[in-house]
């Protein structure tokens, strides 16, 4: 057999051996993504009435997790993990983004509720959480974030964006719990974004609390 036809027939080898080990890895891959998604679909029917310590609504979580999976954002911070509802939801889409989530609670408690239910779900592979007074710990983090959720102190929320502007990559996502309501420090984060010529921020009021949505243009 003429060399030529040897290499040939040994190349096609190759690459035959290649595409099957590639569609056994990405079939492989789809099972586990399945399977992750039906493990955190029911955790979250299962407990959608169960959630208290300021967790949010069904519906927001809804809301984080479409606009991640939209604009496919893999770098996530959140502050105010409380027991960890909205992570779960912030990293089940991050689980299909390739991302990672920070999620940052001050309460002990709430912080060990959370782990357990990251775990629960089979997502804490993608959570990072960590026990920290956010004041403090913002100011330190590197970044840079492609989507942020703020949902704890609201007197501070305006200096929480101020933290973290520089921080948000431009196309980023900047959003706010309780936009639709009166609690102090509510409307002057929202007057403080507005103002910003680099912003373009929106209202979701799927949820009764209503989440700010700032979308960084600059």
């Amino acid at each position: 057999m003429h060399s030529n036809t040897v290499k040939f027939w040994s190349v096609l080898g190759i690459l035959v051996f290649l595409g099957a080990a590639m569609v056994s890895v990405a079939t492989r891959t789809s099972k586990a993504s399945m399977a992750l998604d039906a493990r955190v679909e029911k955790f979250l029917n299962d407990k959608r009435s169960d959630w208290r310590d300021w967790n949010v609504p069904y519906q927001d979580g809804k809301v984080l997790y479409d606009l991640i999976i939209r604009n496919n954002y893999t770098r996530a911070l959140e502050i105010g993990t409380s027991s960890g509802h909205s992570a779960i939801w912030i990293a089940w889409a991050l689980s299909k983004t390739g991302g990672k989530l920070i999620t940052v609670e001050i309460d002990e408690n709430l912080r060990q509720k959370a782990l357990q239910n990251f775990k629960a779900t089979g997502l804490e592979a993608f959570i990072d959480a960590r026990l920290a007074d956010a004041h403090h710990l913002v100011k330190k983090l590197e970044g840079p974030f492609d989507f942020v959720f703020l949902d704890a102190d609201k007197e501070w929320y305006t200096q929480y964006f101020k933290d973290l502007d520089p921080k948000l990559l431009k196309g980023g996502c900047f959003t706010a719990h309780n936009a639709s309501n009166s609690y102090p420090g509510i409307k002057e984060i929202l007057d403080y974004v507005r103002s910003r010529p680099s912003y373009k921020t929106t209202i979701d009021r799927t949820g009764s609390s209503g989440i700010s949505i700032s979308y960084k243009n600059g």
